[in-house]
């Protein structure tokens, strides 16, 4: 059997998640912009033309944050465990790519918190590698989880005593 043909033992795609979906984002921007433009020419005949500006501005800077955010959510990262390493594939929101391949024997994973400020990191050989800091505090609960499952498993020598999880 060709080594394409071997599944991976875990094999995982984090992106970040966009709640707001394009007819969403169209909604939003469409009612800011009608009620900020009708507000700011409602002061321009009153006499305060400047404030239209102001309001222009204002759709303006939000129509560019939602460019930002929607351009970032094309980042991707692929972690897969094979038979001889652990890789983490990123691929940055302008499409530059980076893999880092690590020996999972000697692979360990630390997750320290719940809280946003605490993420998903990869240790091997005095080297620290952060995966997933996109991911909610939950989802990388989940994540740590399963890759720990997955490499406890990697490292169990062949025939040694596992057995497959019988379904009812």
């Amino acid at each position: 059997m060709s080594d394409a043909a071997i599944p991976p033992f875990f094999q995982a795609e984090l992106r970040p998640h966009r709640s707001l979906g394009r007819r969403g984002y169209f909604i939003v921007i469409g009612l800011v912009a009608v009620v900020n433009l009708s507000a700011g020419a409602a002061f321009w005949l009153a006499g305060a033309w400047p404030v239209f500006g102001f309001a222009g501005l204002e759709v303006l800077l939000l129509w560019l944050a939602f460019r930002y955010s929607y351009a970032q959510g094309r980042a991707r990262e692929y972690v897969t465990l094979a038979d001889d390493s652990l890789i983490v594939r990123r691929i940055s929101a302008r499409g530059q790519e980076t893999a880092i391949s690590l020996q999972p024997y000697w692979v360990r994973v630390e997750c320290a918190g719940e809280d946003e400020g605490h993420a998903l990191t990869l240790w091997s050989h005095g080297r620290a590698i952060r995966i997933g800091v996109f991911l909610s505090p939950e989802e990388r609960l989940r994540l740590a989880d399963a890759l720990q499952d997955a490499l406890w498993r990697w490292r169990q020598p062949p025939g040694g005593g596992l057995r497959e999880v019988e379904t009812a």
